[in-house]
Formats: C-alpha cells, sequence, structure tokens
C-alpha cells in the first residue's frame, strides 16, 4: 500500500535527506553531485574508490589498510582527491583507492543520494550471502521510495549478475538474506538461534550475543544519523571480544531491538520513543569521545567533535591522528 506523502513515515524520511556530520563531503560536494543515483551509477563508484580491507583478493597495501580508521566522507574524498584527481567514476589502480569496509561502501552511497537530495541512511546487520551457512556483519543502504512509500533495501557492493536475488531491493524480515541487528537479537531472545553464526567470519572470535549487542547499538546510531565504524564503542555496548554481557545490558538491548523491529515496521509511536532514548539516555548515544577498537590492532580515544583519535601505543605512548586538516 502507497503512503501518503504527509504520511509520518515520508515526514520522518526528510530528516535523512540532507547530509549528516559524517557523510558530509566539505569541499568536495561537486563530485558527488556528478555521479548518478540509480543503482548501477552507485555500485560502479563505490567499487572504484574502496577496496575491502579483509575481502580484497591478495589484500590491501600498507596505504589502504591505514585508511580504515577514517569516518569522516571529507575526509575520505581528502585521501581520494590527493591520490587521485578526477572525477570519482573515473578508473583508478589500487594504489589510488582507499582501504575500508562494507560501512564505507554503503556510507559513500548514502552521502551521493543525500548530495542529489535523496532520503537515504546506512543499516547495520548480518547477510547471509557471503559464506555458506554463517551471517557475516554486514552494513547495507536504504533510500526512501516516494511512489512506494518505503524504505528501499539495497547493497552497493553487489554485482546484481552474482545474486539471484535483487540486489538494488533487498527483501526485508528476519527471514531474508540480510536480517538487521536488532532482528538477529530478537532471534536469539526468542531462542531460535545462539548467534554463534552471526560474525565477522567463522575464521573469527568476533561473533555470538555480545558482539551482536554492539550492532543493535551502532544500527540505532546509524538510524540516528550517526554513522560512527563499525569498531567504535560507548555507552552500554559490549567490549569487541567481551565474553558475556550483563542484566542491564541486556534488558537495555532487548528494548533497543523491539523498538527498532517496530519503527521499521512503522510504528510511529516506537520511532518517537528511540530518538527519546537517543536524546536523553548516556547509555544509548555517545558523547564526544567513543573508544575505537581498530582491527589494525590499535586502541584509541576519539574526539568526535574535533575529529581526532588519540591512539594508545607502545610503552603507553600516544599518537594523535587528526582525520582532517
Amino acid at each position: 500500500m502507497t503512503e501518503h506523502p504527509d504520511s509520518p513515515a515520508a515526514a520522518r524520511a526528510e530528516r535523512y535527506r540532507t547530509h549528516s556530520a559524517f557523510s558530509d563531503p566539505g569541499a568536495h560536494a561537486g563530485l558527488l553531485h556528478a555521479i548518478g543515483t540509480d543503482f548501477a551509477a552507485l555500485h560502479q563508484v563505490v567499487g572504484n574508490l574502496v577496496d575491502h580491507y579483509r575481502a580484497t583478493p591478495g589484500g590491501v597495501g600498507a596505504e589502504q589498510q591505514a585508511d580504515i580508521d577514517r569516518r569522516w566522507v571529507a575526509a575520505q574524498l581528502d585521501e581520494l582527491v590527493a591520490r587521485r584527481a578526477g572525477p570519482l567514476a573515473d578508473p583508478r589502480p589500487a594504489s589510488c583507492r582507499l582501504g575500508g569496509c562494507c560501512r564505507d561502501h554503503s556510507l559513500l552511497a548514502v552521502a551521493i543520494l543525500r548530495e542529489h537530495g535523496v532520503p537515504a541512511r546506512t543499516r547495520l546487520g548480518f547477510a547471509g550471502y557471503f559464506t555458506p551457512g554463517y551471517r557475516s556483519d554486514h552494513v547495507v543502504a536504504e533510500r526512501w521510495d516516494a511512489a512506494g512509500g518505503r524504505w528501499r533495501r539495497f547493497d552497493p557492493e553487489l554485482d546484481p549478475a552474482s545474486y539471484a536475488f535483487a540486489v538494488d531491493d533487498l527483501p526485508v524480515g528476519r527471514g531474508s538474506v540480510f536480517r538487521t541487528a536488532a532482528e538477529a537479537w530478537t532471534a536469539y531472545r526468542e531462542g531460535s538461534t545462539d548467534l554463534a553464526d552471526h560474525g565477522v567470519g567463522p575464521d573469527t572470535p568476533f561473533a555470538g550475543p555480545a558482539f551482536v549487542q554492539r550492532y543493535v547499538f551502532a544500527d540505532l546510531a546509524h538510524r540516528q544519523r550517526c554513522e560512527v565504524l563499525l569498531w567504535d564503542g560507548w555507552g552500554a555496548m559490549a567490549s569487541p571480544a567481551a565474553a558475556g554481557l550483563d542484566a542491564e545490558q541486556v534488558a537495555l538491548t532487548d528494548e533497543l531491538a523491539r523498538l527498532t523491529v517496530d519503527a521499521d515496521a512503522g510504528d510511529e509511536t516506537a520511532e518517537q520513543r528511540l530518538d527519546a532514548l537517543w536524546a536523553d539516555d548516556p547509555r544509548v548515544h555517545p558523547g564526544r569521545f567513543v573508544r575505537t577498537d581498530s582491527p589494525t590492532g590499535k586502541v584509541g580515544r576519539t574526539d568526535l567533535e574535533l575529529r581526532r583519535t588519540e591512539w594508545s601505543g607502545e610503552r603507553g605512548l600516544v599518537l594523535t591522528v587528526a582525520e582532517t586538516a
């Protein structure tokens, strides 16, 4: 059923039409505006700009490994332009691309859409289409379909010719090829999964309830236009290698997961409750500082206002790295 253009869902979608602090391209707005908004254009460009630091055959170079902690699109574009000037759709060698992950592919696609005034957002969850029998942590994107009155979920990383489902209009719901973190958590609490097969990959220790719990919080952040890195942490989020969760963490995660599932189904009351928790509960939203547990092995304290990270080094040394000039 088509939503009326003045419906609560359509009105709420308007908040995603403009840039967040993370998706704002800064001085490079023109580069994003030159890219089309159809799926083929988004897929081609994000693949041209970012190589996945884990999934790229043969791996990525040392410079690209250092890229993965860039969280601001403006800083990513600064570096891409420094490595090779010109239109973003122009083919570029691997040395002129960024190292990154699904978060960066999807956020760049969202940034392009927002630059064209198209409401768009990123979502965190688990995809069942990379490794048989396993749901890999993943970030996809959603764009508002005004004609259909719904969010249209898509994965800009995927080549449509390689998958049996519509990669530009992913099926939704807990049994679909991509389930949100909230859906995964709800399935766990209902007893239908132990979440042992939900994580970074079967070759890593990062899986299970505590890992998924982090993504329930991070998905809410992205839903609130705070598109943090996947390894940023704050408030009541479990640590990346946590063995378990306390009762307060479980209760709060239950509430956030339930509200997110209901909000995704169109429940405006749930949307309003999520907004209130985000605004008022320091356990739920990041403050000025977040802890960054980088896959590179570094641990840092990131100042989201000044856009810089203090990395802890050997013997307690601290290296401060600014993400933008």
